[in-house]
């Protein structure tokens, strides 16, 4: 009998903590709703309306008065030109027959001298024999040690008295040294027979060749 009352009375105040529960939902539901309706009857008082008006065009400004016309002065034509043609005068030639230039008697030109008559020619000529312009004790110490040959061709100019006046060298023997000993004994030792042109004597020239060999 005891225990059966115990469950009675905790069966109550179940129900009585979630009638209390519910109460409690339904006023907090209620106070929230009430304060965001006043919230938003505050917000709409606060707010002011602003009239936004349009702007005018502005006024159209009135356009310059037009110039006043020029009244230009009338076109004149000029008067027509009138070209007066005069005939071109009559001109006469008459032919008259040149002048006769006055014949003058021209001399004959003086008879040419006759030339001089031709007197004897001859080319130079060696006095001598030629061999004994250079010869082995004139051979180049430098190029005898060395045993170096060849042979030296040359041209010489000769003058009126037959000495040689120039010498060149026309064909190289391939050793300056042999070459300038050609030169120097040829104008040392060689004389000549001046060449003679219509009797007279006039420089000449002469054409040979010195070979040089060292004697065995």
């Amino acid at each position: 009998m005891a225990y059966a009352d115990q469950d009675g009375m905790s069966t109550n105040r179940l129900v009585s903590v979630v009638i209390v529960l519910l109460l409690h939902a339904f006023l907090g539901y209620a106070l929230v709703t009430g304060l965001a309706y006043d919230a938003v009857t505050v917000i709409k008082e606060k707010m002011t309306v602003v009239d936004v008006k349009e702007e005018e065009p502005p006024e159209e400004e009135e356009p310059p008065p037009e110039p006043e016309k020029q009244i230009e002065p009338p076109v004149v034509s000029p008067p027509p030109l009138v070209q007066t043609v005069t005939p071109p005068p009559t001109i006469r030639t008459v032919a008259t027959p040149p002048p006769t230039a006055p014949i003058v008697p021209t001399a004959a030109p003086p008879a040419l001298p006759p030339p001089p008559p031709a007197g004897p020619s001859s080319e130079a000529k060696p006095r001598g024999n030629p061999g004994n312009w250079a010869n082995t004790n004139d051979y180049p110490s430098r190029a005898l040690q060395q045993e170096r040959e060849g042979t030296t061709g040359f041209r010489v100019t000769i003058g009126v008295d037959g000495r040689v006046i120039e010498c060149t060298v026309t064909q190289s023997s391939g050793h300056d040294d042999l070459d300038a000993a050609t030169c120097t004994n040829v104008k040392r030792r060689a004389r000549f027979e001046p060449a003679v042109r219509n009797g007279e004597k006039v420089q000449g020239s002469y054409s040979n060749r010195v070979r040089w060999q060292i004697p065995k």
